[in-house]
């Protein structure tokens, strides 16, 4: 399709483009004490670019921009998480920069890149995608400037990603040596038609995934997530935890659905004729990355390291879903990320109240909240729960569709070593919990929440409980965005 042709189809990127300079000039327009409007006019752009996304839905699955870009079923899932997880993060973010306008110019345009990596389909455009969410986290990382730790995440964050984009960028220009061409589709063509040495494969696809693979934190490329996690704003810590990573997962989706598995009838010839036994390599990756994760965290001492190392865990339990290389290990991780999305946030939304008010973001600092603050407490011991995949939440029925996947095809090893490991994090995530409710301090001061930090807190809290006993609903969206063009 061609440019002027495409601009139909583009139409939630093309709104969020021009809300992204009509809040650049009411910033130039707004005095100090009157600028947290530009945060409530970006969550209010957040909220209508979910409108224009749902509509997409109804549109035939299309190449767009001459084939830099398709728009089909899971493209729109990916900016539909993309856009409520930055609606989130700025409603967590009003009441801590409320006179920040470049802080949500940031969330946005970064939004905007999540929006075009849901959607691509050019190796180029990968890299042009990867770098516009990557240059915005950088800043974000860094946007307390005076705070040392954050500078220095920061600093980290920029020196690994401009590290693992050389070297998937290599890895793509080799991709491009052995086909000639940079539309997935056509490298796919290219890739049947004459199948390269295992060798040459090999090492391109290891390069490529190092890149990607920073994206998802899966090891071992993941050693910026802790000092970035660590370091950065809690608020842009709980963004890291969703909106890049469901994206970076949605390109390593494509990559393989398109250039390696084109079509489940064809994938298993297409795999054996190269030689390279592509789903063990991912299989090894993926128990490597849940192991590492959870074995790390329960060594850690404070809370957002320990959900740093939760959220490389988290990333493995996606990656063995997509070792099938089916429809139903693929639906299964879009279904997860939507009931990540909410029980991860929940839980950073009570370390982001309470450790303001506690001064402190050890996890020893939480002990005796449940008396201290019941509600915030009992929240958080159902976020945790959740996420170690206990029934009946949200993160059990997540779970059980992730193995289920796996089961369905044939890798039971996996399964079993995916079923510890949430054994595993069981500990960790008690621990804090055994803190809060099990452990005492002298002076039991109240740590109140109020009414906004509840608001948004039970907002968070109902979708966790609901969609561990109604799931069905989500399911079916799911169902329905993974009808990929190719």
């Amino acid at each position: 399709m061609d440019n002027l042709s495409s601009l139909s189809y583009f139409v939630p990127e093309l709104f969020l483009s021009a809300a992204i300079l009509v809040v650049i000039v009411l910033d130039l327009l707004l005095k100090k004490e009157q600028k947290i409007w530009t945060g409530i006019v970006s969550a209010a752009v957040l909220v209508i670019s979910v409108f224009l996304i749902f509509q997409q839905y109804t549109m035939p699955a299309s190449e767009i921009f001459r084939g830099m870009l398709v728009l089909d079923s899971m493209a729109a899932f990916i900016k539909l998480i993309a856009a409520v997880s930055s609606l989130i993060i700025i409603l967590f973010s009003l009441p801590y920069f409320d006179d920040k306008s470049e802080y949500y110019v940031l969330i946005l345009i970064t939004t905007l890149g999540m929006f075009l990596m849901g959607a691509v389909n050019d190796i180029l455009m990968i890299i042009i995608a990867m770098e516009l969410v990557g240059l915005m986290s950088y800043v974000l990382t860094g946007f307390t400037k005076r705070n040392i730790k954050s500078n220095e995440a920061s600093l980290k964050y920029i020196l690994y990603a401009a590290t693992s984009t050389g070297v998937m960028a290599f890895g793509f220009s080799y991709l491009y040596g052995l086909t000639g061409e940079t539309n997935l589709i056509k490298i796919q063509q290219a890739l049947m038609t004459n199948p390269p040495h295992q060798v040459a494969y090999f090492i391109t696809l290891i390069l490529i995934l190092a890149g990607i693979g920073y994206k998802v934190a899966m090891v071992p490329f993941h050693f910026w997530l802790p000092d970035v996690y660590e370091g950065a704003p809690t608020t842009i810590t709980a963004f890291f935890s969703i909106g890049p990573k469901a994206a970076g997962m949605a390109v390593l989706i494509r990559f393989f659905t398109t250039v390696v598995a084109h079509g489940s009838s064809q994938a298993a010839a297409f795999l054996q004729n190269l030689q390279v036994n592509t789903p063990q390599l991912l299989a090894v990756l993926a128990v490597l990355t849940m192991t590492f994760g959870n074995v790390v965290a329960l060594r850690q001492t404070n809370i957002k390291r320990l959900m740093a190392y939760s959220s490389i865990a988290h990333a493995g339990y996606m990656l063995m879903a997509m070792v099938v290389f089916s429809p139903q290990g693929y639906k299964a991780v879009l279904f997860y990320l939507v009931v990540y999305m909410f029980m991860n946030f929940g839980a950073f939304w009570v370390i982001i109240t309470i450790s303001q008010k506690l001064g402190s973001e050890e996890i020893d600092a939480f002990r005796g909240l449940g008396y201290r603050s019941p509600y915030a407490a009992v929240a958080m011991a159902v976020f945790l729960f959740s996420l170690t995949g206990l029934p009946p939440l949200a993160g059990f029925i997540g779970k059980f569709y992730l193995f289920a996947a796996v089961v369905q095809g044939g890798w039971y090893v996996l399964a079993v070593l995916g079923v510890l490991n949430s054994v595993i994090s069981l500990y960790y995530y008690a621990y804090i919990v055994k803190q809060m409710f099990l452990r005492t301090v002298e002076e039991q001061t109240p740590v109140p929440i109020n009414l906004y930090e509840g608001v948004v807190l039970t907002m968070l809290l109902v979708p966790t409980l609901l969609f561990g006993v109604y799931w069905s609903p989500l399911l079916r969206i799911t169902e329905i965005s993974f009808n990929l063009l190719y």
